[in-house]
């Protein structure tokens, strides 16, 4: 799939004349102070450690001596802008006749190794580093010059550029050319970085999606954007203007949903219109599918249509939701419990279904989600393989209009399929539990469902969880119900809702009293037991069991 990885020096990677070239769609320079910071305070503990590991860089192969850069172009550039810097201050010494044939000779060496090679007409350096559309020139004229491009208007990455220029050319690097040479054999000899080399976008792909399964972040949606890009504009007619508005586009999409959540965004609006695909085989199923430029145009114009629904999905109390009409306003429960729960299967389903459905049906089709997670995934934990694939089949038949209406997603096989039935559902909560540290609020959320059942109004967020049985119980608990006291502690039969909890390790009959005294049905059910051990419990949730086949039912 891939070479070898190879740890590298700074000074290695731009050695034997390497050149590498960021795409002309990749993401501008965006490092701000704070990176330019912890980069400098890096180079300063060079004095204490030997080296210093700068990350992964991945880069697709173009040429004997030339790559194409698939992420690390941030470093890459703030790095060479730190020796740019340097070279200025050499050039400072030339003009002030300090050494002056010294550092001229040690000028066109630095360059040489690091910078690239100078035109012997122009005098403009070719560089080693080619950047994207919108910084190359800037950058470029930085390298020839050793000084900032006198333009009256600058971009706000040219902006970044020039500034991180600045930063680091205030810096004392050093007061003579030898001083500044040692700094930059120095920090170049001691940087680290692990150099991947692939050998198509694809297996880039496939490498982004380990690295970051590994908690090492790569930009994915770079990746995306150079294809999309790149196939847009193969025929070599689309304008400046148009490639500006395509940029903001995509922009757009980035700021709505955050760089971690892109794949799947991704994945899930390729799936409500294509036959199912997992993260694997998403790259190359996009490759497979858009390779003109106006089938691509449109899937980058729907990709961005989409965003903002995807991120409304994943946040109840987004922005989005206080655009849409009042008859939207329902879906907030609906979708605190997805999030609550960590369900996104339903994703597919329901971003095409708030294009293609009313309001009413909408949340009626958001809402039989909502209730098949709860007894699929939530209490019965089945396999959310099945459940995916079926989704696929709804979604694309939303898509084609096969389904209309909410009631066609209920009454389908895929959707029948896949429903627990009562005695199924009946069974799995009968004996359900859930950490009940760690998830206290889940809990709250279940029981405040089936309380509202018996036609309250009641927020889980507004209320505290009772254990019946104390959680850490005391001796007389322990003898009360023996062995069994290990095993329910968790279990929903033993909790109960109420306003407050000032019981804590009361005894039952003392805890009879508030709850025979609260306002919530299912404390006052636990009430109306004489004692509470193994039995009356299994009895209690049995009876819980119950309530929740009618708090979450399909008819």
């Amino acid at each position: 799939m891939l070479m070898e990885p190879t740890n590298q020096t700074f000074q290695e990677l731009l050695g034997n004349g390497i050149k590498y070239v960021v795409p002309r769609f990749q993401r501008d320079y965006a490092w701000d102070q704070e990176q330019w910071e912890d980069l400098w305070a890096d180079i300063e503990t060079l004095d204490k450690e030997q080296y210093h590991y700068m990350g992964y860089i991945v880069v697709q192969r173009k040429g004997q001596f030339e790559f194409e850069m698939i992420d690390g172009q941030q470093r890459l550039v703030t790095l060479s802008l730190v020796v740019l810097a340097a070279m200025r201050q050499v050039k400072a010494l030339i003009d002030s006749n300090k050494e002056a044939q010294d550092n001229e000779e040690r000028l066109k060496e630095i360059t040489g190794r690091f910078i690239g090679s100078k035109d012997i007409v122009s005098l403009r350096v070719s560089s080693k580093l080619t950047l994207n559309r919108n910084n190359n020139r800037f950058y470029r004229d930085i390298c020839s010059y050793l000084n900032l491009p006198n333009q009256r208007v600058l971009t706000a990455t040219n902006k970044q550029l020039k500034q991180a220029f600045e930063f680091f050319d205030a810096k004392n690097i050093g007061a003579t050319g030898s001083e500044i040479g040692r700094f930059i054999d120095k920090f170049t000899s001691q940087m680290i970085f692990t150099k991947i080399v692939v050998q198509d976008s694809l297996n880039a792909y496939k490498v982004f999606e380990t690295l970051n399964a590994r908690g090492v972040k790569l930009s994915t949606p770079d990746l995306l954007k150079n294809y999309i890009f790149s196939v847009i504009t193969q025929n070599d007619d689309v304008t400046d203007e148009k490639l500006d508005e395509l940029d903001e586009d995509w922009s757009f999409i980035i700021t709505q949903l955050g760089e971690n959540n892109f794949t799947d965004f991704v994945r899930y609006h390729y799936n409500f219109q294509k036959k199912l695909v997992t993260k694997k085989d998403l790259f190359r199923s996009i490759r497979q599918v858009y390779v003109q430029p106006k089938d691509t145009y449109s899937y980058l114009s729907s990709l961005t249509e989409y965003a903002s629904v995807y991120a409304g999905l994943q946040n109840p109390y987004d922005e989005f939701w206080s655009q849409q009409k009042e008859s939207y306003q329902e879906a907030t429960f609906y979708l605190e419990g997805l999030k609550l729960f960590g369900i996104k299967q339903p994703f597919p389903i329901l971003m095409i279904a708030f294009k293609k459905f009313s309001a009413e049906e909408f949340i009626k089709t958001l809402k039989y989600l909502y209730i098949l997670s709860i007894r699929y995934n939530v209490v019965c934990r089945y396999s959310p393989n099945e459940q995916e694939k079926n989704y696929n089949q709804i979604a694309i038949k939303i898509f084609n209009q096969e389904h209309k209406r909410a009631s066609h997603i209920k009454n389908s096989e895929e959707f029948k399929q896949l429903y627990p039935d009562d005695n199924a559902f009946r069974n799995a909560f009968e004996f359900y539990k859930l950490p009940s540290r760690r998830s206290a609020k889940k809990i709250r959320f279940l029981l405040a469902a089936i309380e509202n059942s018996f036609g309250r109004e009641l927020s889980y967020l507004d209320i505290v969880l009772e254990h019946i049985c104390p959680y850490n119980p005391e001796q007389d608990w322990r003898n009360h119900f023996g062995e069994g006291i290990n095993d329910i502690s968790d279990r929903l039969g033993n909790m109960v809702l109420l306003e407050r909890d000032e019981l804590k390790h009361a005894d039952f009959i003392e805890k009879k009293k508030t709850y025979l005294d609260t306002s919530f049905r299912l404390a006052k059910k636990v009430a109306e037991y004489d004692s509470w051990d193994l039995t009356n419990l299994n009895r209690y949730q049995k009876w819980l069991a119950e309530q929740a086949v009618k708090t979450w039912r399909v008819d």
